[in-house]
């Protein structure tokens, strides 16, 4: 198994510039893996291919405005970008500027003072303000979209799915962005049950591999929940024999994070860094919805060990040709 693998051509125009509006009038694109067979469908008809007595697991966390900008001491602009909060005020950050070596001094603007305080790889370093930089969010911080998008969000919550409650993401989980509360409460009314995880997403999720051979590939972690509520439905939904539909990669990731003890699936908090590859045995998740992935990134590899890695390209190819839209504010596919 090699990294390039994975890899595929995508027009640029393919990429996804703006969300759909409304948020499920995007394109869904199910994939059936037993048979390979493909239909095209708008997101909203989801609700076909979900049943009574399956059980839905969405990522609640919230992206963080976690871009902001500050000065050197020489008045030098420095852009910041929030990775990872290691206390309440240290955080791992991207940092845009030059001179900015360890000791350097660096002021928010409107906001707290700070100082590098270490290096990491490339341009992370970390970074301690002078008191916690949270409150300053609403005034100094912005959406942190993906360097893809070109276009100007100017409705900052179409990048929040409608069922955000935990901040600390610094990118969305897109999968669930096509999601409306109408949606939502048409499968409940269908007899399908909802439940929550939490996995606060991290820029790394969506960088390509770069080693030739992606088992060499560390992956960053991330901080995710797993609560006891969600592991007892997951219990009971798999005695009852529903299906487990993990909507995003994240979510999945979480759940695969589980421990499945003599009772069942046990909940949990902590740290993640399951890499998911093709030959990886799925103990928990039955379905997924998800968006169209980077090329030689973690989560084309992650899908591509759910339904096959020649036939992932394959839609995907498809895909290309249907005119569907990619990452993520793209269309999506639900794989059965």
């Amino acid at each position: 198994m090699k990294t390039s693998d994975f890899d595929y051509k995508l027009p640029e125009a393919s990429i996804a510039q703006t969300p759909a509006e409304p948020r499920d009038s995007s394109r869904l694109l199910v994939l059936h893996r037993e048979t390979g067979k493909l239909e095209h469908r708008i997101f909203r008809d989801v609700v076909e291919y979900l049943h009574a007595g399956d059980l839905l697991v969405l990522n609640q966390t919230r992206v963080i405005p976690a871009r902001i900008y500050a000065r050197k001491e020489t008045g030098g602009r420095v852009e910041l970008l929030l990775l990872r909060r290691r206390d309440e005020l240290t955080w791992e950050a991207l940092v845009g500027g030059k001179g900015l070596r360890v000791g350097k001094p660096i002021k928010v603007e409107d906001g707290p003072q700070a100082h590098i305080m270490e290096n990491l790889d490339g341009s992370e370093r970390i970074i301690k303000f002078s008191e916690p930089i949270e409150p300053y969010f609403s005034k100094v911080g912005n959406v942190p979209l993906p360097p893809y998008i070109h276009e100007k969000l100017n409705d900052p919550e179409r990048y929040q799915t409608v069922y955000a409650l935990e901040p600390g993401s610094t990118a969305a989980p897109t999968a669930g962005l096509h999601f409306t509360p109408r949606l939502l409460e048409e499968l409940k009314v269908k007899g399908v049950k909802i439940a929550y995880v939490t996995l606060h997403v991290g820029l790394d999720t969506f960088a390509p591999v770069k080693e030739a051979d992606p088992q060499e590939h560390k992956i960053h972690s991330e901080w995710c929940q797993l609560p006891q509520e969600t592991a007892n439905i997951l219990n009971q939904i798999r005695q009852n024999g529903g299906r487990v539909v993990a909507v995003g990669t994240t979510t999945v990731r979480t759940l695969e994070s589980a421990t499945i003890g003599q009772n069942g699936i046990l909940p949990y908090l902590g740290a993640t860094s399951v890499f998911i590859l093709p030959g990886y045995q799925f103990q928990i998740v039955n379905a997924m919805i998800t968006n169209f992935h980077l090329p030689q990134s973690t989560l084309i590899m992650l899908v591509s060990a759910f339904a096959g890695r020649e036939r992932i390209l394959s839609t995907y190819e498809t895909a290309i040709k249907k005119g569907y839209r990619f990452y993520s504010f793209g269309d999506a596919m639900i794989i059965i």
